[in-house]
Order: C-alpha cells, then structure tokens, then sequence
C-alpha cells in the first residue's frame, strides 16, 4: 500500500477508520524505536494504537531480563505517535512531560504485544496508556502512562 500524507490521514482517522502502520509517514521518522529497539507497528487509529517487539539479548540487561529502559522507550514511542496524530489536527505537537512506566514480570524472549489507548485528550495536554504483553501466554509484563504537553508546531522550529 502506497504511504499517506498526514493531510490524507487525518480525515481517515477523525472518520473513525484504523490504518496499517506502512501507510503512516509520521513513523518513518521514528528511527529510534523501529531501527534501534525493533518496534514493528501494526495499526492506528486515533483511539488505539498497536505494535509489537521480538525480544532477544540485544534488550537485555546483565542479569538476561528485558531492561526496564526497553520497556520505557516502547511506552514512550506509542504514546508520542498517538499523540502527535491527536496535535496534528490542530497543527500543533505533541511533547512528552512525564512517562511513568511498571515492570510487571521478567521476560527474557519472544513476541510482545503492544496497545496504546488515549485515557485523557484535552487541548492542552494528553494522557496515554500503553500495555506490553507477552504473546505466549497474554501477561502484562509492563504497563506505562505517557503524559503529553500540546504546542503549535511553529514554537519547536526555533528549538525552543
């Protein structure tokens, strides 16, 4: 399927409908999390998000568990698109202020399941959840909130 601008996806969004992570622009930017944790997105729609993460070694810590800091940056990156596709409707981003993330249980390997729902959108500000679970058996492994500050886009040009 042929890639979107975001011009062309908003209607789609505001409409109601879910899109295939390959048609979004907004993730080819997300260098971070795809390139360098591995995070393969799956759907979006403004009121859900879907990704998923194949742990191996490359996400361990010493003592061969996820590290926690894995978990964080996969909260933050669902949240920060989900986000960001809320702000782009009124021209504004959206910049991250807070990320509060719980590891639940160890995991050592295999697919996860990512979900991001917004719990609060509000001109300001936004508030997201995002669960990791573990595709094997359904467990949470880690559950994070990512708070979100909403500004016009034009401000962060200057860097400030």
């Amino acid at each position: 399927m042929t890639e979107a601008t975001l011009g062309e996806l908003l209607p789609r969004l505001q409409a109601g409908e879910t899109v295939p992570a390959d048609e979004v622009p907004l993730l080819a930017r997300d260098v971070f999390a795809t390139g360098v944790v591995g995070l393969a997105w799956g759907t979006l729609a403004l009121d859900r998000l879907t990704a998923s993460l194949e742990v191996d070694e490359r996400h361990h810590q010493p003592y061969g568990i996820v590290h926690g800091g894995v978990w964080c940056a996969v909260v933050e990156s669902i949240a920060s698109v989900g986000a960001a596709l809320h702000a782009a409707a009124r021209d504004e981003v959206a910049v991250g202020v807070s990320n509060t993330t719980d590891f639940l249980r160890a995991h050592r390997s295999g697919r996860v399941e990512i979900e991001g729902t917004p719990l609060h959108l509000s001109r300001a500000q936004q508030l997201w959840q995002v669960t990791v679970r573990r595709s094997e058996d359904g467990k949470d492994v880690a559950r994070g909130q990512v708070r979100v500050q909403c500004v016009p886009a034009d401000r962060l040009a200057g860097g400030r």
